[in-house]
């Protein structure tokens, strides 16, 4: 069981950096692929349909973690207080950009809003590198500082900007596109470059996992026996849901959504 668990962690912890690492990165580069309101609103159009499906595996992940390695929750999240404020509220700035955009009076309102994403996005993205910093400089247990954690930092922040640029390629139309084209370059097919950072962001959470003791840290074999088999029924579902979204919104968006 202790073997399904971290099965289970390091799959929704590889799904979330994968999915959600599109859709944050492209909402980095929100003011230089869209540079007028129409063209901005195009660039949020092209996640619009995935984001809140993306966010479930990081409730799936931190639904592991504190289920299946509650001791291993506690030791890793405490001390990094200032990190986790940082990220939750990126996150929440973010979302609240995003679904207020398109509920509010002028161009000016709308402005804010897209800063709101940018920043937010930008801010969840440096968090995360803040967050795994300690990890993957093989420090589990205490905050990273110094110029490691602001390398590590930049590197994950470039890797999701990275990512969401070839998410971007894939989606958009007009002239955002030929801006994410360009900067991605003009050899091969668009989704190569997407495919190549979707290993990357993938491996990511994988090999940060590296640094923890899980099977040591593991719940109880009764606790494991009743959440694992649980979660084993939910996971095929949940893959099922995101395939069919994936699926659905498969083509390049030509107009502005809901948001």
């Amino acid at each position: 069981m202790e073997t399904l668990a971290i099965a289970l962690l390091a799959f929704f912890a590889a799904g979330w950096f994968v999915l959600a690492g599109a859709d944050i990165g492209t909402g980095m580069l929100t003011p230089w692929l869209g540079r007028s309101d129409r063209e901005r609103r195009l660039v949020l159009a092209s996640f619009a349909p995935f984001f809140l499906g993306n966010e479930v595996w990081l409730v799936a992940t931190a639904g592991v973690l504190i289920g299946c390695f509650p001791a291993l929750e506690g030791e890793l999240l405490s001390g990094r207080l200032l990190v986790l404020v940082a990220l939750l509220t990126g996150w929440i700035v973010r979302d609240a950009g995003l679904w207020s955009r398109g509920r509010g009076p002028g161009p000016r309102w709308r402005a804010a809003c897209d800063a709101a994403v940018t920043c937010g996005s930008w801010t969840v993205a440096l968090s995360w590198g803040w967050l795994l910093a300690a990890l993957l400089t093989g420090r589990p247990y205490a905050p990273a500082t110094g110029p490691t954690a602001v390398l590590t930092a930049l590197a994950v922040a470039a890797l999701f900007a990275a990512h969401g640029l070839g998410f971007a390629t894939l989606r958009l139309t007009g002239l955002p596109y030929e801006r994410a084209r360009r900067l991605v370059g003009r050899a091969g097919r668009p989704w190569q470059s997407f495919a190549f950072t979707a290993v990357l962001m993938a491996g990511l959470p994988l090999w940060a996992g590296t640094a923890l003791p899980l099977a040591e840290r593991a719940a109880s074999p009764t606790t494991l026996g009743l959440l694992v088999p649980a979660l084993l029924v939910v996971t095929p579902f949940l893959v099922a849901v995101q395939a069919w979204i994936w699926h659905t919104f498969r083509h390049r968006v030509t107009g502005p959504s809901y948001l």
